[in-house]
């Protein structure tokens, strides 16, 4: 797993390194997401201490995705779908309802 979440890594960020500031879109910070405080646990093992680095490294990865991805969207489709959506990202809910700009 770890080589295609490397793989997500430079993607999501590639993306939004070209991307963003072409359409003036507010940059995610990385440092904010990827939190790898868990190493200094002085009751972990190295065992443990890699578990928790690969875990926090993995779930800061796919909220950082996700931020951009919801920046992405808010700024390209800003429409709610026609059905409900599991876990909605935050920027999700000031989006247009469905069908609203029909003419």
């Amino acid at each position: 797993m770890i080589i295609p979440m490397l793989l997500l890594d430079l993607s999501v960020t590639l993306h939004q390194t070209l991307c963003f500031p072409i359409y003036r879109i507010a940059k995610v910070r990385r440092v904010d997401y990827l939190v790898d405080d868990r190493k200094h646990l002085g009751y972990l093992n190295i065992v443990e201490r890699f578990h928790c680095t690969y875990c926090s490294y993995g779930i800061g990865l796919l909220a950082y995705t996700a931020e951009i991805v919801a920046r992405t969207e808010q700024y390209f489709c800003p429409i709610k779908h026609a059905r409900k959506v599991l876990h909605a990202h935050s920027r999700y809910k000031s989006f247009l309802a469905f069908g609203d700009g029909a003419l």
